[in-house]
């Protein structure tokens, strides 16, 4: 990373390691650190009741008013312990054991889940020392190990499968999120709530880590009017007359999108923006991307909704959304592309943490996984 290595952690102060030094592992007696390559460190405050202050890290996770994510982290550390703890670890290693353990990636991604990752390993064990030499948000290649971390054999183990099931997941989610953003542009890339129970957070900073933006968190901080709710209230123009009205007797302010999914619907929604104020902010153009036989799409229905709706609200285009159409999509004029698979199909990036390298880089080459 050279000179220009940044550092950053999860306090609001940054501390570098030198490069040079003496470390200390008990199987290995004393040695020497390597001068020459650069490391960046993370380190968590050590408290009974830790919390975070995220204003150092190069991308924060969003906010959510009632979400606990050192919750999330005990919860997924007490279902693999159980009611035992690591029986295979009680009964194979020292409890006094020190060791180090290196971070590998096993096939080409961004890298996303580190500051997860960190906390993950406070929560088991606050002595435990965790180094990076890339951050969330980096681009990571097979066999790159990229980060280690130190100290009693017994609680790395512990903290290992959880610590990587999170940086895994992420870590693919941030990976095709960088894919399918780079191709959108102009227009920029969206997840939805079709995440994984209990990890609307997590999958919504991955996706930040990858480049997109975030749509609404939850039920709680966006109005989105859906074909469900329009069917109920007996059409889209009665739905928003609705939302306007609950809004305005409760003084409150938020945005406001509206599912479309024919041109109609479209024009039934300009028309009524057009005589009445209304606290519309987007109109979502559902599925007007056709897809057609020979793997292609026809995106005329959805170049015409965005010329007909012009620059007067947001628009969001979903549906019909891949790696092979995403771009045709963003060259339409449409504001925003929603892709549910951002989340609910991710492929985890291969990720392990080993103990014994050079043996883990062999079976890697032979697997053709390093």
């Amino acid at each position: 990373m050279g000179s220009a290595s940044r550092c950053f952690s999860l306090q609001n102060s940054c501390n570098a390691s030198s490069a040079t030094g003496i470390l200390y592992d008990p199987p290995l007696g004393f040695r020497f650190r390597s001068p020459i390559r650069k490391i960046v460190r993370m380190s968590a405050t050590q408290t009974e009741n830790p919390r975070i202050s995220f204003e150092s890290l190069p991308i924060k996770p969003p906010s959510h008013p009632t979400y606990d994510l050192w919750g999330v982290i005990k919860s997924a550390l007490s279902e693999d312990a159980g009611d035992r703890g690591d029986v295979t670890c009680l009964a194979t290693i020292p409890s006094d054991m020190e060791v180090e353990a290196h971070f590998l990636a096993k096939e080409n991604g961004i890298i996303a889940g580190i500051s997860l990752a960190e906390m993950v390993f406070h929560e088991v064990d606050p002595s435990l020392k965790v180094e990076w030499s890339q951050k969330d948000g980096d681009s990571v290649h097979k066999g790159l190990d990229f980060g280690k971390v130190y100290g009693r054999a017994h609680s790395i183990v512990v903290a290992e499968r959880v610590a990587l099931n999170f940086m895994q997941r992420m870590s693919g989610v941030a990976t095709l999120t960088k894919a399918m953003a780079d191709l959108a542009s102009p227009a920029r890339i969206l997840e939805t709530r079709k995440t994984a129970p209990g990890l609307r957070l997590v999958d919504k900073w991955a996706v930040l880590i990858g480049g997109g933006r975030n749509h609404r968190m939850g039920l709680f901080d966006m109005v989105m009017i859906k074909d469900n709710h329009i069917s109920i209230a007996g059409g889209i123009t009665n739905a928003l007359k609705s939302v306007d009205l609950y809004l305005e007797q409760r003084n409150l302010q938020m945005e406001v999108e509206v599912e479309t999914r024919t041109i109609e619907e479209v024009d039934k929604v300009l028309d009524y923006a057009s005589q009445t104020k209304t606290s519309l902010t987007r109109i979502m153009l559902d599925n007007m991307v056709v897809p057609l036989p020979n793997g292609d799409v026809d995106v005329t229905m959805l170049e015409q909704a965005v010329n007909l709706i012009g620059r007067r609200f947001e628009t969001e285009a979903s549906g019909n959304v891949t790696l092979e159409t995403v771009h045709k999509i963003g060259q339409t004029g449409v504001d925003y592309i929603s892709s549910g698979a951002l989340t609910h199909s991710v492929k985890a990036l291969d990720i392990s943490l080993k103990i014994d390298t050079e043996l883990a880089l062999q079976v890697g080459r032979r697997t053709q996984r390093a």
